[in-house]
């Protein structure tokens, strides 16, 4: 079941429009697709950032349009302040149900490995599958790991829902040793200051 969002069209798009409408709590964006012309927005920003929270930015979403239109859409883009965490922008994309996309889907670590430390170089995996089928992220479990092992792309449980896309040797995870993190020991003061001191002595 997707998510409704009530949208109006956007026919002023001065500058002067668009920071009025932010001021209101509005925030401003594009609704476009294959067979869909580019369509300026608003959408409530509370309603909005509430559902990407919840949702995440794979969710499909049911834009409710003036003129009882309704639209599948996901989310292409969207912008944020950082500043002041706040919605600056977003752009929607119409969802064709039979049509594979591909997306970006976070990646989930389930346990904890056997020893040593988790070193994770991957957040996210690339999918191809329908908006229907996309998960809200992919899991790969590291409680069976040992010191030294790795677990890449190609140990990800495999769903005939999607497809992989990303190169099947890339390293998700690494356990490595716990003194690998180690920063380098420090000189106690007294002998740092006698090191300078001698060091001085040969200049």
């Amino acid at each position: 079941m997707s998510i409704s969002l009530k949208v109006s069209k956007r026919e002023d798009l001065t500058k002067s429009n668009t920071k009025q409408l932010r001021e209101s709590g509005q925030v401003p964006g594009v609704l476009y697709g294959k067979d869909q012309d580019p369509q300026p927005i608003a959408v409530d920003s509370i309603e909005l950032l509430k559902t990407i929270r919840d949702q995440g930015k794979n969710a499909i979403l049911t834009l409710e349009i003036a003129d009882d239109q309704k639209v599948d859409v996901m989310f292409h883009d969207y912008q944020m302040d950082p500043i002041k965490n706040e919605l600056l922008h977003a752009d929607f994309y119409k969802a064709n149900m039979s049509e594979a996309m591909d997306v970006s889907v976070p990646l989930k670590v389930v346990g904890e490995p056997k020893e040593g430390i988790l070193q994770q170089p991957l957040f996210e995996v690339q999918l191809r599958a329908k908006p229907g089928d996309i998960p809200e992220e992919v899991s790969i479990d590291v409680s069976n790991l040992n010191l030294g092992e790795s677990l890449t792309i190609a140990d990800l449980t495999a769903d005939d829902k999607y497809e992989i896309l990303d190169d099947q040797e890339k390293t998700i995870v690494t356990i490595l040793q716990p003194d690998a993190f180690k920063e380098p020991e420090q000189l106690p003061e007294e002998d740092a200051e006698a090191e300078s001191s001698e060091e001085n002595d040969k200049e």
